[in-house]
């Protein structure tokens, strides 16, 4: 459990997708962070190749990375590439639980939006 929440917090998380997605991110930094997507998410692919959840049942670590894949496509990141995580990721996003988190995370985020505008 920990080293996943470790590779998704920092890996992931931080080293491909804040600056991806980071506003005023320098172009070089971007670069940097688009070259390690291949190697982490072929190991990604590896893992869940045949598997359901990262560990033997649902786990925070599976609730964590379903939502940082969840900003793969507003990265330009295309989990079609890796099969098993796009399969991963649509499954663990039709949980119901996982399914009412992210509807009311949108709902919230949306209600952000429109007090900025």
């Amino acid at each position: 459990m920990q080293q996943w929440l470790g590779f998704i917090g920092t890996e992931l998380h931080k080293g491909v997708f804040v600056p991806l997605l980071g506003q005023g991110v320098d172009e070089a930094v971007k670069r940097y962070a688009r070259d390690k997507v291949d190697k982490r998410f072929a190991l990604l692919e590896a893992h869940l190749a045949g598997r359901a959840y990262l560990l033997d049942a649902f786990s925070v670590a599976d609730a964590y990375l379903v939502t940082v894949l969840n900003w793969a496509p507003y990265a330009g990141i295309d989990l079609a590439r890796w099969p098993a995580v796009a399969d991963y990721a649509r499954r663990l996003r039709e949980r119901p639980a996982v399914a009412r988190a992210m509807a009311e995370e949108l709902e919230l985020f949306r209600r952000e939006r429109e007090k900025q505008q």
